[in-house]
């Protein structure tokens, strides 16, 4: 009679990913990133990542003061907790996920900048000297730092590869007809530039300089192909952790 043959098992880590690629399971395990920052705005304002600009125009033409924009921010948290309890009719919330996620997320924070340094001096022939950037931030209190590279990764990682990736790859593909690589490469070429220019717009962004653009948008392609095979929650901490990194260890 012969054996009976076991089943294969997946692996621990491959079911981690596929549970942190999960849609609403994403969205949850970013929410903090969202919450720290809403709430570090309180203590840094004026300061405000660019890419908030719902924060930025609550402020500015809407007139919130401290207390209603805390307010504001309790009950965005109140409406996300119901969002996500419909949702979990349809789809589970893997929150054994979050350690997996960070521990692959800080992985790629940390290697990420000799990555893109090696790809542009093998590969482009830039000096990473060039891209060593300049800015406001890096000059300003510690909990500023913070809050900003919280913000970076939530806000910047929804505009730009969120929206823009998503919107324009799939618009590429229902629209024009592409196949899926071509709309993507394209999404990832056109968001990737997006994200390098907005960090250059004045007042606040950086002087234009070759290395300091190059730098951003490899950054970009970097983030961009995390959000797409490793998910939005990796991309969002990945971008975190980095800044947390170059802005608050590394100096």
């Amino acid at each position: 009679m012969p054996k009976p043959t076991a089943r294969p098992t997946p692996k621990l880590a491959s079911k981690s990913s596929r549970e942190a690629r999960n849609q609403l399971t994403s969205v949850v395990l970013v929410f903090p990133l969202l919450l720290l920052y809403q709430l570090g705005v309180v203590l840094i304002y004026p300061t405000i990542n660019g890419a908030d600009l719902l924060t930025r125009s609550l402020f500015q033409n809407v007139g919130l003061s401290i207390s209603a924009y805390l307010g504001y921010t309790a009950l965005v948290a109140v409406i996300f907790a119901i969002v996500v309890a419909v949702l979990r009719r349809r789809q589970q919330v893997h929150l054994r996920a979050f350690v997996p996620m960070l521990l692959e997320s800080t992985i790629f924070a940390l290697t990420m900048g000799s990555l893109i340094v090696l790809v542009m001096t093998r590969v482009f022939g830039i000096n990473p000297r060039l891209a060593a950037a300049g800015g406001g931030i890096s000059q300003a209190g510690l909990v500023s730092r913070v809050v900003m590279s919280l913000g970076a990764g939530f806000w910047e990682e929804t505009t730009f590869r969120l929206g823009i990736l998503s919107g324009v790859a799939a618009l590429g593909q229902r629209m024009i007809g592409l196949r899926r690589p071509v709309a993507f490469l394209i999404a990832l070429g056109v968001s990737s530039f997006l994200f390098s220019a907005a960090h250059h717009i004045p007042p606040y962004g950086n002087p234009l300089a070759l290395g300091v653009f190059t730098f951003r948008v490899l950054a970009g392609v970097f983030f961009g192909l995390l959000f797409w095979f490793r998910g939005f929650a990796v991309a969002a901490y990945t971008h975190a952790l980095y800044d947390i990194y170059v802005l608050v260890l590394k100096p």
